[in-house]
């Protein structure tokens, strides 16, 4: 492969507009063609004239565009980004955690997997690296609805709940470190041991997470003025 993938700025990123028309039609044509490269021969083989080739586009639009492998990789990212997904909500912290769990396991085991052939790319593609990162911070902070409605639920401590000699509380639940514990099991059996999935762990290991957030492994000093 000859396209550079870790130039200083990313050739794209997510458009400041989403465009219409012709233009929209060639990016998803292009995304899908980059999804399906990826998945099949991995970031070694990704190249700009395959994606183009599968795509049915010329090489010359996909090069005036994204450039070369990194910037298809980085809008490939963004366009999941822009993706309507909605967290889990089935009325309990265990409940929702685990359809999240199940919904991992499944984009991981799936064969060929975009997940973790995405997953591979970042570690040889700074300007993927980077575009994972912010999807990643993006979906913790939305799934971090999980933990609010559980607290608002009664199902764990309240936030600077004061106790019953009416002392405001000192900790408050760090609810990203409480949804990492609860979806990083899947990805350690998946990804890293390379294991045959379990059906029982998404569950498993939510009801793991939820005991220890009861017990307060989650909680963090309280910010002053929360």
């Amino acid at each position: 492969m000859t396209d550079s993938t870790d130039s200083t700025e990313p050739a794209v990123g997510a458009p400041e507009r989403r465009p219409g028309g012709r233009t929209a039609r060639v990016r998803a044509q292009v995304l899908d063609a980059v999804r399906a490269e990826l998945a099949e021969v991995g970031h070694e083989g990704l190249t700009v004239e395959g994606v183009a080739a599968r795509a049915g586009v010329h090489r010359t639009t996909v090069y005036r565009r994204w450039r070369d492998v990194g910037g298809l990789l980085v809008d490939v990212i963004a366009a999941a980004g822009e993706m309507d997904w909605q967290p889990p909500d089935t009325g309990s912290l265990r409940g929702d955690l685990t359809a999240l769990n199940r919904e991992i396991q499944e984009s991981l085991v799936v064969r060929p997997s975009f997940a973790v052939a995405l997953m591979a790319a970042s570690f040889h593609s700074e300007q993927a690296a980077r575009a994972q990162t912010r999807l990643w911070a993006d979906r913790y902070a939305q799934c971090e609805i999980l933990v609010e409605r559980a607290v608002a639920r009664g199902e764990l401590p309240v936030r600077g709940a004061r106790d019953a000699r009416g002392a405001r509380g000192a900790t408050e639940l760090d609810a990203r470190s409480l949804l990492i514990a609860a979806t990083a099991p899947v990805y350690h059996q998946v990804v890293l041991l390379r294991a045959d999935p379990d059906p029982r762990l998404p569950e498993r290991a939510a009801a793991a997470a939820v005991l220890a957030a009861a017990a307060g492994a989650f909680s963090v000093p309280r910010t002053e003025g929360a």
